[in-house]
């Protein structure tokens, strides 16, 4: 009996079916092996599925959730710092066209601490709104944020509080202290510090000198990139003394100063030469920045503020110091010699939001972000004395808890802002610039005692303006003045509350499950007070909440 032969085409049809489907599956392992957390996020995995204890994995991530954490006489296990990232990683990114080209480091959150470990937290100020505008123009535009770009300081200090005026002789600054039970947890409070400094009358401001360095590229075209850029200058033109000075440089293929030290007083010519100004060519950032310190260096002085302002929508791509470390390293020079730094970030696509903030942290100056002309009106108008005026330069802040009353606490954000304990009165270590009639607060969860007089102290340590003679003032919150309830509490500690919870959703910190959202949305909505600001913050965070629906629906609740 004969069999039947197999034809040697149909064989090298099989063999190809074979390895295609043997490709296939092993494409699908390399896949879950490499991107399976990111796959398992998406469906709702468990956090057990995650590698690691689930106990452990709550307590890390949660933000305004259970805190057992101090409860006897040891610890839980808890995940190193930079595990976040591990959670962040891809959760919020903004469409493809907007996500930011260049790699950027995640800082974690910051970790609850042992009071008996370490009763002490250190940082500098820092009065950058940046992060919460660029969140309000996704949302408006129907996009998440990036993680990366959400700062929780930041957006607390975008909005006005209610804090006093520093008395008579109590020195640069006054600082109020409120404490009251989270709404989050029934076994943590809250605590506010809010930072705030004395005013100067523009009659007082001391003379000015801003040089514009305008990004003039070919990306800068368009109604909210160079256009709005010229309306932001002239607001700040008109807001100037007629004794103040401006020069104005610009870099895009090459790098150009278009006007030479002009007074103030001829806003005429100045706003002619602003409306003459046209995109094209490339962007070489790093030599305009060199070329705009070399004409503020010349103007500045013990009585004279001078301060540079980059506007600009991205990156650099040419000419001298096109990486972020040379850009720093050559505003590093300057410093010294009492240059300050304002960076105002405008349109999406391009824009490097984390080398302005460096840069602006870096030149002891401030990080903006105009997405219309209301923000361009309160960058450039309402808040122009404050930052053009510099009251303390190296403005650290460092609160100590006693361990009596406090077990344990966290401070929400300014983790690229942070101390070293040891540094708080180390003079020589740089630290930020508080501006006239500034506000800086930050927000602590802590875990009370009950017991115990004195919950923090905090102390503020500046330098004066262009010198070396240093102040320190301190404050103090006893126990008994700790609120018994939310609803005593001020409606600025409960607005900024909601604030940074949803910074903290957004950041990955805080589980996104709908009782959060409910929760801040009842919080902010009962802490507006009729302020516009405020009003649109609720706005926000109806339309987060439809954004991030479907990231809801799959998430696990704790």
């Amino acid at each position: 009996m004969t069999t039947p032969s197999t034809p040697r085409g149909s064989m090298s049809k099989s063999l190809k079916v074979t390895f295609t489907l043997l490709s296939a599956a092993l494409a699908f392992v390399a896949g879950v092996t490499l991107f399976g957390d990111n796959v398992r996020k998406l469906f709702g995995a468990s956090s057990a599925s995650l590698g690691v204890p689930d106990v452990a994995y709550k307590k890390t991530l949660r933000s305004f959730g259970e805190n057992s954490e101090y409860d006897g006489a040891g610890s839980s296990p808890s995940l190193p710092r930079k595990s976040m990232q591990h959670f962040n990683q891809g959760a919020y990114a903004e469409t493809p066209s907007s996500t930011p080209a260049h790699p950027v480091e995640r800082l974690a959150s910051n970790a609850y601490t042992r009071t008996a470990d370490d009763a002490l937290s250190t940082f500098a100020v820092d009065v950058d709104t940046a992060s919460y505008a660029l969140f309000r123009r996704a949302v408006q535009g129907n996009r998440l944020p990036s993680a990366d770009t959400v700062r929780v300081e930041e957006w607390v200090n975008y909005f006005r509080y209610r804090v006093p005026e520093p008395a008579p002789g109590e020195g640069a600054f006054h600082v109020a202290l409120e404490a009251a039970p989270s709404p989050f947890t029934p076994s943590q409070h809250i605590l506010k510090v809010s930072l705030q400094g004395r005013h100067v009358a523009q009659a007082q401001r001391k003379s000015t000198h801003l040089v514009f360095l305008v990004d003039t590229s070919g990306s800068m075209s368009g109604a909210d990139r160079l256009e709005l850029a010229k309306t932001s200058m002239k607001l700040a033109v008109a807001g100037l003394n007629p004794t103040d000075t401006v020069t104005i440089s610009t870099y895009a293929g090459d790098v150009r100063t278009v006007l030479d030290t002009t007074p103030a007083s001829q806003r005429k010519h100045i706003e002619a030469v602003i409306d003459d100004l046209s995109s094209g060519g490339g962007t070489a950032m790093g030599s305009g920045l060199e070329l705009a310190y070399q004409h503020a260096v010349r103007m500045a002085g013990a009585n004279r503020v001078s301060r540079v302002v980059v506007l600009t929508d991205g990156d650099t791509n040419l000419g001298r110091n096109q990486t972020a470390d040379s850009m720093l390293e050559s505003i590093s020079r300057y410093v010294k010699e009492g240059v300050t730094l304002s960076t105002i970030g405008f349109g999406m696509g391009n824009y490097r939001d984390d080398l302005m903030e460096r840069l602006a942290n870096k030149g002891n100056g401030n990080c903006f972000y105009i997405d219309s002309e209301r923000e361009a009106r309160r960058v450039f108008q309402e808040q122009l004395g404050g930052t053009m005026e510099v009251i303390a330069q190296d403005v650290k802040i460092q609160v100590e808890f006693d361990p009596a009353a406090v077990r344990g606490y966290r401070l929400l954000g300014y983790e690229n802002r942070a101390i070293a304990d040891k540094d708080f009165r180390e003079d020589a270590v740089d630290a930020g610039e508080i501006g006239a009639g500034h506000t800086v607060t930050a927000l602590y969860e802590l875990d009370l005692t009950g017991e115990g007089s004195t919950v923090a102290t905090v102390r503020v340590r500046a330098k004066k303006p262009g010198g070396s003679e240093v102040s320190e003032q301190r404050f103090s919150l006893p126990r008994d003045n700790v609120r018994e309830s939310l609803t005593k509490a001020s409606s600025d500690l409960r607005f900024a509350l909601a604030v940074a919870g949803t910074a903290d959703l957004l950041r990955g910190t805080a589980p996104t499950d709908d009782r959060g959202f409910s929760r801040i949305h009842s919080l902010a909505e009962d802490a507006v007070d009729g302020q516009p600001d405020r009003e649109e913050f609720l706005t926000l965070l109806g339309k987060l909440r439809e954004l991030m629906s479907p990231r809801v629906a799959n998430s696990n609740t704790y």
